[in-house]
């Protein structure tokens, strides 16, 4: 497998490879800086969706909660979604209420796990535009964000919602590792003072 490769915008990076992490930042880096510069946004916001209650389904908050513990929260970047307090299907409508009332200049960069070839399991998808999670389990859940990352922690063939909790623990935390390095160095403190340099 290739360790990045481009279909419709969207970007693959194998967990397995954790020195691609520079590449995904500047990647992600790269994002967040054109729609700052286009629709003139102030500040990030990682928006982790999931739950602590099923190893699949728990990537996003598990990374809310690792990147909220190493500081990375500051005035202009904002996290909502942790192991503590998750945005999962019961509560994701008012989350995306009180994120867009309450911070309507973040760029808003939304995580999740997902399904998607049986290849590609263990891999980190990265791009532009909203994320609509719980299509892979047969939810139609609001969409949500400018940029979105997720972790792939099964195969589209199976729609099983227990599918997500058969899935390997060590699977989830490499991933959750690997958008957690990725993210911080997106996010690294000379670029945020560059952003408030510029607006």
């Amino acid at each position: 497998m290739k360790k990045k490769t481009r279909e419709q915008d969207i970007y693959y990076f194998d967990s397995r490879e954790q020195e691609d992490t520079v590449l995904c930042a500047s990647m992600l880096r790269q994002m967040i800086g054109e729609i700052m510069l286009q629709e003139n946004r102030k500040g990030v916001l990682l928006f982790c969706i999931g739950t602590d209650r099923s190893t699949g389904d728990s990537l996003g908050p598990l990374i809310g909660h690792k990147l909220k513990s190493s500081g990375v929260e500051d005035g202009s970047v904002q996290i909502v979604g942790t192991l503590d307090c998750p945005v999962h299907a019961m509560n994701l409508e008012q989350a995306v209420f009180m994120v867009r009332r309450c911070y309507p200049d973040h760029v808003i960069v939304a995580v999740d796990a997902s399904v998607g070839q049986s290849e590609h399991v263990g891999c980190i998808t990265l791009g532009k535009g909203a994320l609509r999670p719980g299509l892979g389990v047969s939810k139609q859940l609001q969409a949500v964000g400018d940029i979105f990352i997720t972790g792939i922690v099964g195969g589209y063939g199976n729609y099983d919602p227990l599918m997500l909790q058969s899935v390997r623990l060590s699977v989830v935390m490499r991933m959750a590792d690997y958008i957690c390095a990725s993210v911080r160095q997106a996010l690294h403190q000379d670029v945020r003072s560059f952003c408030r340099r510029v607006f």
